[in-house]
């Protein structure tokens, strides 16, 4: 009854966390992906393109809200326009959306290492198995699996009537925000009606690059949400590249990912092993950018 009445007053407050729950408005700017996917890069990105003062893991959540870990009452009440990260499957109240998107089985990998930070699994827990869970949709579970969420997102998309009539969707590949982030990141700009110089941009990438994010971190850690009771042993911020399954991920494992979600990934222009190896000398698009 206590915990009911406590509850029940932080609601009324406006005290309760705002998670999904939260008030959404007209101009608000959603910044979505489902995790592990560049979501943080990206923020710093759009954070150091719009505030002359720049974002750091100090401050991330109070600049770019996560819902999660903030009140409803206080992300009711932060400045407009707002640029709120989201990890939600497709939600038709969110208008300005910019999703990104990346490989599930870099992904998976990305999770993977996450996970040991985290303590949510120990160290040496079998990937053959971990990939098994994240198919499951075991991993990130309150989000579904990667296929379902992207996949909604990407339905959308293409549904006219979800994204017209004022409603704005830009997508990103993180594979192409690494290959060419000034380029992306001018793509964001103009997406948010900014005019930004080139100047500006490349300082905005470079105050996000990967280097100094962790060098942040080794010092801010214990200032962020997702970092502060992790193991300090391992960086949140890894290797910060694309690809890495090619070398790290079993090929049992790459097999059962592209089985599950291929369609979707050729849709997103990711090469396939499968397809390279019953189309020789194939190659689909794994450097064109989606549009």
């Amino acid at each position: 009854m206590i915990k009911e009445l406590l509850y029940i007053t932080k609601y009324v407050l406006g005290l309760d966390t705002a998670g999904n729950n939260l008030t959404v408005f007209p101009d608000d700017v959603f910044i979505v992906s489902y995790p592990k996917s560049g979501n943080t890069w990206t923020r710093f990105l759009i954070g150091n393109l719009i505030f002359q003062e720049g974002v750091e893991f100090s401050n991330i959540n109070e600049k770019i809200p996560d819902p999660v870990g903030l009140a409803r009452r206080h992300l009711k009440r932060l400045p407009r326009p707002r640029y709120i990260k989201s990890h939600e499957p497709y939600d038709p109240r969110f208008q300005k959306v910019i999703f990104i998107v990346r490989d599930p089985r870099d992904v998976v990998l990305s999770e993977y290492h996450f996970d040991i930070k985290r303590r949510v699994i120990e160290e040496g827990f079998s990937i053959d198995r971990f990939v098994d869970q994240f198919l499951e949709a075991k991993v990130n579970h309150e989000f579904g699996s990667w296929g379902a969420n992207v996949g909604s997102w990407m339905a959308a998309r293409k549904n006219t009537r979800d994204f017209s009539n004022g409603r704005s969707f830009l997508l990103l590949r993180y594979e192409d925000m690494i290959a060419d982030p000034k380029g992306e990141l001018t793509r964001v700009a103009v997406f948010l009606g900014l005019n930004p110089s080139m100047e500006h941009i490349a300082n905005a990438v470079e105050r996000s690059s990967a280097d100094r994010m962790r060098k942040m971190e080794e010092s801010q850690a214990h200032l962020w949400s997702s970092t502060k009771d992790t193991r300090k042993d391992k960086p949140f911020v890894r290797a910060a590249k694309s690809g890495g399954w090619k070398a790290e991920l079993p090929t049992a494992c790459i097999a059962e990912i592209e089985s599950a979600w291929g369609d979707l990934m050729r849709e997103l222009k990711y090469e396939l092993q499968t397809d390279a190896s019953t189309e020789p000398g194939a190659v689909r698009g794994s450097l064109t950018r989606a549009t």
